[in-house]
């Protein structure tokens, strides 16, 4: 059925943006979430006394439950209609907020994180098809680049709002903040969103096995990607994990394509469109994603900054998102969605390239105009991939399609980080090596690399005994991590500009005028 075949008459344009807008404060918060929490992991272990090896399931506990809830989306419309899933989904993720906030055990707040993520993951997918759902083609452009600028700058300024949050008042408030935008947002939508009749008749066709290997496969796939750089890619967990993945997704698959009403649609990747729009979302999860977590890795610890430097270092890419905003919507009316694609790939590609050439001494000028290049770039990468995905589809089958779209960016994201960290722990110490054999053979472009003075670099010729291990062991560690993060830099990068592969897969898209 098409959405609001049977509701009541639509209501003026005015409240439909302003129920639109509200949509997108809850997806802001929702992403905002994960990036303030992140920067104050420390102190949140340190309040609740969490062991080093539990810590990171603060993170790791939201993002299972969200990369679970994305795809159920198109389910959940069917079942509550756009606006009470977003409304639900909004007070839920509030009230977990506040869980959050009160928590004063490790299992505690881990069990609210859960239902904050799940919630939480709806709001993402549900704005972007609300985008073609709500609007007309010409207002789809302006629709998703609102979305679009939100989508990318909860990321950038996460940092910044964590690190202020966390040294102003207390971890707390990483949760508390979402406590007043939250139901406002819920209670302007719930007045302003279109009225569609819910269909609890959808319970009676839940496929609960499907739901239980999507669920089991996308988990899985998570929590070895996230323990796989520490462990080791070959270790009996990794592959008993991904092993589980493979055969629970495998599983779920056929079952999903052998059904007449499947938990969710992949019959929208039959569409070429779709199928290249997803490529596409995956690719730019990994260079976002993973050019988002390399900024904050490199600025605490090689420079040593605090949250807050780091957040106003990374403003940089935010306001270049922010001022190509209105130029991406202007062209994106004019030129075929392929071509802007492919012009933002290769923009974004350069744009990561130009940050795998950093020294030790490398801080915020250096990191200007490669931040400006990828800002520049982002809406590009965004907003004609979105309309290539889900621009042609019938708006029936937006919302599962959306939920596909979504995920495949959260997925990539999750490779990609596992992909920085196993090359930052697998090549750190053979760089190292390589740098301290440099330095001994007398090497000056090796010395002035790690900042060795010419002094110190005569007594090393020739591998004397030295001080070195006392004196100079911390410099040449700190450039084998450069070195690294630099190599990760352009890794992303070349898999970045392999995203224009898979544009001529895709038909040619009328600009939204």
């Amino acid at each position: 059925m098409t959405p609001g075949a049977d509701a009541t008459p639509a209501p003026p344009p005015l409240w439909v943006w302003t129920g639109f807008l509200a949509m997108c404060v809850g997806m802001f918060m929702a992403i905002l979430d994960v990036q303030v929490v992140a920067t104050s992991l420390p102190t949140i272990q340190s309040a609740l006394d969490i062991g080093p090896d539990q810590m990171s399931w603060i993170q790791t506990a939201y993002l299972i439950a969200e990369v679970v809830a994305i795809p159920l989306t198109g389910f959940l419309t069917r079942l509550l209609s756009m606006r009470w899933l977003f409304v639900t989904s909004l007070t839920v993720f509030v009230i977990a907020s506040a869980g959050c906030a009160a928590s004063g055990s490790f299992e505690t707040l881990v069990s609210w994180r859960v239902l904050q993520g799940f919630s939480g993951g709806t709001l993402i997918p549900s704005v972007f098809s609300a985008v073609f759902v709500l609007f007309p083609d010409r207002r789809q452009a302006l629709a998703t680049t609102i979305a679009g600028v939100l989508a990318v700058l909860a990321p950038t300024v996460g940092p910044i709002v964590g690190g202020w949050l966390t040294e102003t008042y207390s971890w707390h408030w990483l949760f508390l903040i979402n406590l007043l935008p939250g139901p406002a947002a819920a209670l302007v939508a719930a007045r302003a969103l279109p009225r569609e009749p819910t269909a609890m008749a959808e319970l009676r066709r839940l496929d609960g096995l499907s739901l239980v290997l999507m669920a089991v496969s996308l988990a899985a796939l998570e929590i070895a990607l996230k323990e796989a750089p520490t462990r080791g890619w070959v270790s009996l967990t990794i592959i008993g994990l991904l092993a589980l993945s493979l055969v629970a997704g495998l599983t779920f698959v056929r079952r999903s394509l052998r059904r007449t009403r499947p938990l969710v649609d992949l019959n929208n990747f039959r569409d070429r469109n779709f199928l290249a729009g997803s490529i596409l979302s995956f690719i730019l999860g990994i260079g976002l994603f993973g050019s988002v977590y390399l900024m904050p890795v490199f600025l605490a610890f090689v420079r040593g900054h605090n949250a807050l430097e780091i957040g106003m270092t990374m403003l940089v890419t935010g306001a270049a998102q922010l001022l190509t905003a209105p130029i991406a919507v202007a062209l994106e009316k004019r030129m075929d969605a392929r071509l802007l694609s492919a012009i933002g790939f290769a923009l974004f590609a350069v744009g990561i390239g130009m940050s795998a050439f950093h020294d030790p001494r490398s801080d915020y000028d250096a990191m200007f105009w490669p931040q400006v290049v990828r800002g520049v770039a982002i809406m590009f990468c965004l907003l004609p991939p979105t309309r290539l995905a889900l621009g042609t589809l019938p708006p029936a089958r937006v919302p599962d399609a959306s939920g596909l779209f979504n995920l495949m960016r959260n997925l990539g994201g999750a490779i990609g980080i596992a992909l920085i960290d196993t090359i930052i722990y697998t090549r750190s110490e053979p760089l190292g090596t390589a740098l301290l054999q440099g330095l001994q053979a007398g090497d000056r472009d090796v010395a002035a690399f790690v900042g060795v003075p010419a002094s110190a670099l005569a007594a090393l010729k020739g591998g004397a005994e030295t001080d070195l291990s006392v004196d100079l062991d911390q410099l040449v560690q700190t450039a084998a991590t450069v070195q690294a993060l630099n190599e990760a830099w352009m890794t992303i990068a070349f898999v970045t500009a392999l995203a224009m592969l898979c544009l001529p897969l895709a038909r040619r898209v009328a600009p939204a005028q």
